[in-house]
């Protein structure tokens, strides 16, 4: 039994056991069963490491804005996401250790306007065009027959 378990024992005689850290996170529990938990936090308050009595850990890594940008098991299972830099917060790359992925782009409303995953292959493009061909040209314009000249 480990000191620290013994010190908990001694200490509490009630399950659960709860301990919390000053920013009021639990940072270890303890059930009647012998289960138990640690959990460690970032100064943000978010939870970047656990371990359990079933030898499980998990590891998080944060952005700036405390978004989720990778998440590992101890089991090998692992994910990454990247964000946008619209202050929206919404993903723009995922990818796990399954080998599944996805993209997608927002526009500044924050509607999505660009999909595509590993899952099917369908693409979903709402992008504004750039380019156009005369024929798009024309049909927009209600013109026929436009002939591009070189500027001067």
């Amino acid at each position: 039994m480990s000191l620290l378990k013994k010190k908990l024992r001694k200490s509490f005689k009630e399950f659960p056991i709860k301990l919390y850290d000053s920013n009021k996170n639990e940072v270890y529990h303890e059930n009647s069963n012998g289960y138990w938990i640690k959990i460690e936090y970032d100064k943000n308050n978010n939870e970047i490491y656990f371990e359990n009595s079933e030898c499980d850990w998990g590891k998080k890594e944060y952005d700036s804005n405390n978004n989720v940008i990778y998440y590992e098991h101890s089991k090998g299972y692992w994910e990454k996401k990247e964000y946008d830099n619209n202050n929206n917060n919404n993903t723009i790359y995922y990818e796990n250790s399954n080998g599944d992925w996805s993209k997608r782009e927002y526009d500044s409303n924050n509607n999505e306007i660009y999909f595509e995953n590993s899952d099917d292959g369908v693409i979903i493009d709402k992008r504004p065009k750039t380019e156009f061909t005369i024929k798009e040209i024309e049909e927009k314009l209600g013109i026929k027959n436009i002939k591009i000249v070189k500027e001067k």
